[in-house]
């Protein structure tokens, strides 16, 4: 095995360009799937109901706060483990381990919800209601998606790329045409399910409490997450240092505007009571209204392939994720072994997707309803990863702050404030979900044995990331006796291109035992 640093694990250099970054970007936050899987769901939080757009909007102001965190700390240092090795930097290496976790376990949670969905989608297209209703068909199909993607995974990052852009440019275009005409047919026909068209849809102030808007933030944050996705693969980019940041912050302008224009759209086609009462697959059922049939199954397509899509692109994150931490010596060395024929994570990429499908197996019987708890439950692991990232920047970036005003506010007040907002998204999003979420309506499963079912597998998993911490400190322990807090950045980090990013001296040394 070569060493851990950017540039040393064996990745494919260069493999792909900027373009292919805000690709990957977009397509696994999975526009089509994220609004079939989330949308109905903010509807139905107390208090938001046709504010949902207006939601999507406050959502989309941390996620940007924290990509220029991404961007700025990729800067300094393009590691495929992005989140993990940038706090273990800022924050020492505890609070690293722990956030490589939170994304592993945030990657391997969410798969469930797209294995589900392409599951339900597959069957749909073909007309078949009855599968898409029967458990263990859609289980069946949803397995075989997971093994299909993380054989693409497995092969090549190339592919991944070129695999992406087709399905990405068919499903942004359908989503597209599928706005258009529901608008036009709101304003010039009679639509019995539209409540009309109302700009105060876009207006944050018109949601009834504060605790509503940070609930739906919560359901908002996970429908924007993914973006990051473009950053994991730097070490195999052009340009790795600048073009992966560049692109998570074009990937959530581009976000932003197709989920406030579909979102806006759908519910002034659809109304409050569709949406709410097609949570699981909103887009299949105004999809039919608003084309009609066999048009229709051009939005059914839209759904499977972002869902399919993002699946590959979840599993390509995770596996290198765990990549880093091995080369980190966080985690057993078998991690990180690198294909010499694909260049890919083979261990890790193959574990990971291994993993994914017994955790669907899993959550199956733990839930009754797959995609509701699993968005909940992964808002917190998000709104953790992405949080600690934002305040491992400002650490990270402190001795450049007086070089600039500038330099202050982007590498230091930004990725703060982001901190800051996830973190209040956090604390009043727990007090909703946990504390008798499911009486009051929030969650769609009944405790179990007296903890709320997004509480048990959001922060349930975040403290069990914790205590594995405790039992790997012995065996990796040179990992863990890195200094906290006294790395940082120089002010060359801030340079077109970079240079000299880190200081590397006692500073970064190890703690003599």
């Amino acid at each position: 095995m070569e060493g851990h640093a950017a540039g040393q694990k064996g990745l494919k250099s260069g493999a792909i360009g900027y373009a292919s970054n805000v690709v990957i970007g977009v397509a696994s936050t999975a526009p089509a799937y994220s609004l079939a899987a989330t949308l109905g769901f903010i509807v139905a939080v107390p208090g938001v109901g046709l504010a949902a757009p207006a939601v999507l909007l406050v959502s989309f102001v941390p996620m940007l706060l924290i990509a220029f965190a991404y961007a700025y700390m990729n800067r300094a240092d393009p590691d495929c483990g992005t989140s993990f090795a940038w706090v273990t930097r800022g924050l020492g290496p505890h609070m690293g381990w722990v956030t490589g976790w939170a994304i592993i376990a945030a990657d391997i949670i969410v798969m469930a919800s797209l294995a589900q969905v392409a599951g339900i989608y597959t069957f749909l297209l073909f007309g078949w209601h009855s599968a898409a209703s029967t458990t263990w068909a859609v289980t069946l199909v949803g397995l075989v998606w997971i093994a299909v993607m993380t054989w693409i995974c497995v092969i090549g990052i190339e592919l991944n790329a070129a695999t992406q852009r087709w399905l990405l440019t068919a499903e942004i275009a359908t989503l597209a045409l599928f706005a258009i005409v529901a608008l036009i047919k709101v304003a010039v026909t009679n639509v019995p399910t539209a409540p009309g068209i109302s700009l105060s849809w876009l207006n944050p102030f018109a949601i009834s409490s504060w605790r509503a808007m940070v609930d739906g933030i919560l359901l908002g944050i996970f429908i924007y997450w993914g973006w990051d996705s473009g950053v994991a693969v730097n070490e195999e980019s052009e340009n790795a240092h600048t073009g992966p940041g560049k692109a998570a912050v074009v990937s959530t302008l581009l976000l932003v505007m197709i989920y406030v224009v579909v979102s806006f759209a759908a519910q002034a086609y659809g109304g409050e009571h569709t949406l709410t009462h097609n949570s699981d697959d909103v887009l299949s059922v105004l999809g039919h209204d608003v084309f009609g049939s066999p048009l229709d199954k051009l939005l059914i397509i839209a759904v499977l392939s972002s869902a399919s899509a993002s699946t590959q692109t979840t599993i390509l994150p995770t596996a290198r994720t765990s990549l880093s931490m091995a080369r980190w010596g966080a985690l057993p060395r078998s991690f990180g072994r690198v294909s010499p024929r694909y260049m890919t994570p083979t261990i890790s990429t193959i574990a990971m997707g291994a993993i994914s499908a017994v955790w669907y197996l899993a959550v199956n019987e733990l839930s009754n309803n797959v995609l509701g708890d699993s968005v909940t439950a992964i808002g917190f692991m998000i709104a953790w990863y992405y949080g600690f990232t934002g305040l491992a920047c400002v650490f990270y970036y402190r001795r450049t702050w007086a070089g600039s005003l500038r330099n202050f506010f982007v590498a230091g007040v930004m990725p703060m404030l982001g901190f800051i907002a996830l973190t209040v998204v956090f604390v009043y999003a727990y007090i909703d979900y946990g504390t008798k979420g499911y009486a009051q309506g929030y969650n769609y499963t009944k405790p179990f044995h007296g903890i709320e079912i997004p509480v048990l597998i959001g922060i349930g998993g975040l403290i069990a990331g914790g205590v594995l911490m405790l039992f790997t400190l012995r065996p990796y322990r040179s990992f863990f006796s890195r200094r906290p807090y006294f790395e940082a950045a120089t002010a060359t980090a801030l340079q077109d291109p970079p240079v000299q990013t880190a200081v590397v001296t006692e500073e970064e040394a190890l703690v003599p035992e």
